[in-house]
């Protein structure tokens, strides 16, 4: 099981099973990539692997963001799937670097995350936690369906491996029918939203019993 209570302090988040895959949902700029960053940030520092997919950040500003996270962390314990379009496998130190043609390149995204876990387990990482930042980018590329599947694909994948995965969407960007069908995906959510007075508060859904109060964050 793994634990992320102390990344976000609900009972909900305590005991989530291996092969888990959570939405993280949420209006622009309410820290959607800052708290799926910190889950897998929370997993290195406890010596587990992570895999981030990027569609807007470069493979070398993730590998630098995850040192300045952990600063004692091992490279060999990070896999960075880059769907800029840069083209061509590059090592950025020992991490794990993939870069695929495009956000709407599924088929390549997948590889490179097969390739990415591969690494990691060969470094000797069994445990770990994947993040996707965002599905929102993708779906400018691809249909909704075509992402779900992509998505129930890769949660097959994650339980293979042992791994849990959060995958980021803008709430704001979609209409109310395409974040239904790509909630279906998710074993379960973590809402974020402005609080009144500033802040942020987060609630989690679907994970464990009934949905939790909004709390701060």
């Amino acid at each position: 099981m793994y634990d992320l209570t102390s990344v976000l302090e609900f009972d909900a988040l305590s005991q989530i099973r291996p092969g888990s895959s959570i939405l993280i949902s949420g209006p622009a700029m309410s820290g959607k990539q800052r708290l799926a960053y910190d889950i897998l940030a929370d997993g290195i520092d406890g010596g587990d692997g992570a895999v981030v997919v990027t569609t807007g950040d470069g493979a070398g500003d993730v590998v630098e963001e995850f040192r300045s996270l952990v600063p004692d962390m091992n490279d060999a314990q990070l896999g960075v799937i880059d769907c800029r379009g840069d083209g061509g496998d590059q090592a950025v130190g020992n991490a794990h670097v993939h870069h695929v043609s495009s956000p709407g390149d599924l088929t390549g995204i997948g590889i490179g995350i097969t390739k990415a876990l591969e690494g990691l387990h060969n470094a000797g990482n069994e445990r770990g936690r994947l993040a996707l930042i965002s599905l929102s980018t993708m779906l400018t590329y691809t249909d909704k369906k075509t992402v779900f599947k992509f998505c129930h694909v890769l949660s097959s994948r994650l339980d293979s491996a042992g791994y849990i995965g959060v995958f980021t969407i803008d709430s704001g960007a979609h209409d109310d029918q395409t974040l239904q069908v790509i909630k279906q995906a998710f074993d379960g959510m973590i809402d974020v939203r402005d609080a009144e007075g500033g802040g942020r508060e987060a609630r989690v859904l679907g994970l464990a019993g009934e949905p939790t109060d909004w709390q701060r964050i």
